[in-house]
């Protein structure tokens, strides 16, 4: 009998990893806002669900990738929420990056329908995603892992066992900050060699060379070799803002852990004030 894997979450992480189940000989069943991301996954093999819970009713594991952790609330404990459809017995991944308090919440619900929860957040970003390059970080225990191993395979090149419950969630905070603050670095630098009158190639041929720029901070550095009219346009905007919306919940995610153990992070706090001019957003008025 094949595994029946929900998906619900259909954003640029959700949908590539929704993708690889289908062909990997999952029976699959997903769930987006957005029907024609829907109609996508349906047309590789994929069957729609009307809501969350009725992705919870079709699913041995279920998959949550959505924005924050008041959406994770919803599509889990909210009126058409997944819990409601759920058999006693299934697994819940939560793959959005939420805090760890989140995850414990959730677990506690899903307990009281007889499940079990772990976190399994992802890094490596959409071009990863759509590779089946990922790895993703994950907090639970064994057994869960390993029952929900070969659904990760799917659409991974590594799994990181962080620890207990909620630490996959923790590990993924401190991932992100040091991605956020790398695209930070990468920025000023790059503006600085091209405002001094250096050729972008030659500043990108040095620190490619000296092992400085990875492959995605080379990717993120096409937002700002891009042309100003291309970089205004509204579609590229509206990109750039919701990534910009992302890193800042994130950052303000580990801000919020740091400060439960008493660490400062003033780095990481400045980067979280900055996110717009990372991402070119125009946005004058409020950062």
């Amino acid at each position: 009998m094949r595994v029946r894997v929900g998906y619900i979450g259909l954003g640029d992480m959700g949908k590539p990893m929704a993708s690889h189940l289908a062909p990997a000989g999952f029976e699959t069943t997903v769930c987006d806002l957005d029907e024609s991301k829907v109609r996508e996954l349906v047309a590789g093999g994929a069957r729609a669900a009307a809501d969350p819970r009725e992705a919870g009713k079709h699913s041995d594991v279920l998959c949550i990738c959505v924005p924050t952790d008041a959406h994770v609330r919803t599509v889990l404990t909210g009126p058409e929420g997944a819990l409601g459809g759920i058999r006693p017995g299934s697994l819940i991944a939560i793959h959005s990056t939420v805090l760890p308090e989140t995850i414990e919440e959730m677990a506690a619900a899903a307990e009281q329908k007889s499940c079990t929860l772990i976190d399994a957040c992802v890094t490596g970003g959409a071009h990863a995603a759509a590779a089946a390059e990922l790895t993703f970080l994950v907090g639970g225990d064994e057994a869960s892992i390993e029952k929900v191993r070969p659904v990760l395979d799917a659409s991974s090149k590594a799994i990181v066992h962080a620890g207990p419950l909620g630490s996959g969630a923790k590990l993924k905070l401190a991932v992100n900050t040091l991605t956020y603050i790398q695209w930070a670095a990468a920025r000023e630098s790059f503006l600085l060699a091209r405002a001094a009158g250096l050729d972008p190639d030659i500043f990108i041929e040095a620190v490619r060379s000296n092992g400085q720029l990875t492959d995605l901070q080379l990717r993120f550095l096409a937002l700002h070799r891009m042309p100003d009219e291309a970089a205004s346009s509204e579609k590229f905007q509206a990109f750039s803002r919701l990534q910009m919306h992302t890193a800042e919940k994130d950052l303000a995610h580990a801000l919020a852990l740091a400060h439960e153990h008493g660490l400062s992070m003033p780095t990481a706090e400045l980067v979280s004030q900055g996110m717009a001019r990372i991402y070119r957003v125009k946005d004058e008025v409020e950062r």
